[in-house]
């Protein structure tokens, strides 16, 4: 495995013939990979699972672009690297220890993204980069950011915003994962941020809202960015960071879980049934 391999590096290759599946199994890998710390940003995986399944299967290998505006996010692309076979099994299983090349936070050094920041806010900003250095290489390439609506209280996202529209950079999409949760409690407590879409229609961008949780809409949603040709898109991700997993108590903190060893056992024994029910 090579170490610092990026999603968009010239000979990179994976294949997705079941969005659906690997976002099952995304989960699954998501859930191994915290439970020997027993608590961890699972939520963040288990909220954006389709969306980052749906971003494998239609993001072109070793051309287009994926960057992790959330740092604690970073779960969940590298779950699915381990499951298209771009990460083996030791590395993901040293997710999160000291001095492991997966980091429960990203940095500049984390592999399979583009651009991951610990801090929140600038991830937009390198991805518009990405577009600006590509048009002008005439690249062809896409480059696919993930955002969080928490990140929407920062600034700098509504400066690049206005940017990104100002410049018709029709080759970024951003999934705006919007569950509604940040460290501080439900991001809607702290600072009002809706109506998300129109905010981003007012800003000049292609505004896709969807069920994030449905794989085929934000498949669809994806391709409906592609078609766009005069404006950048945006598709905003309606989600929960405990969905798929019913064994959770009522009140986990979807932001960063406890999962002592009982919970993680029940964990692995529910998405483990869904998995092979859906192979079935």
């Amino acid at each position: 495995m090579n170490a610092s391999l990026r999603v968009s590096d010239p000979g990179t290759d994976w294949r997705v013939d079941d969005p659906q599946g690997l976002a099952l199994r995304l989960r699954l890998r998501a859930v191994k990979m915290v439970a020997p710390h027993g608590f961890g940003y699972l939520g963040q995986a288990l909220s954006a699972a389709e969306q980052v399944a749906a971003l494998f299967a239609h993001a072109r290998p070793g051309l287009d672009r994926l960057v992790c505006s959330p740092g604690h996010y970073v779960i969940a692309p590298f779950a699915a690297a381990v499951e298209v076979g771009l990460l083996d099994e030791e590395t993901a299983s040293s997710y999160g220890q000291n001095g492991a090349l997966l980091e429960a936070i990203g940095t500049e050094r984390s592999p399979i993204v583009d651009y991951t920041c610990g801090s929140l806010g600038q991830g937009l900003s390198a991805a518009i980069g990405f577009v600006l250095s590509d048009r002008l290489r005439e690249s062809g390439a896409r480059t696919l950011a993930m955002v969080s609506d928490g990140e929407l209280e920062e600034g700098q996202v509504w400066e690049a915003v206005l940017f990104a529209a100002h410049h018709g950079l029709s080759h970024l999409t951003v999934l705006v994962d919007a569950n509604d949760s940040q460290v501080d409690g439900p991001v809607s407590s702290i600072t009002t941020i809706e109506p998300i879409a129109d905010k981003w229609s007012a800003f000049g961008w292609h505004v896709q809202d969807i069920d994030g949780h449905d794989v085929d809409a934000v498949l669809a949603a994806l391709k409906d960015a592609t078609a766009e040709t005069e404006r950048p898109s945006v598709i905003v991700c309606r989600t929960s960071t405990v969905h798929g997993l019913d064994c959770l108590p009522p009140d986990a903190d979807g932001h960063f879980i406890k999962l002592p060893p009982e919970l993680a056992a029940a964990a692995v024994a529910e998405l483990t049934s869904k998995v092979e029910s859906h192979r079935a």
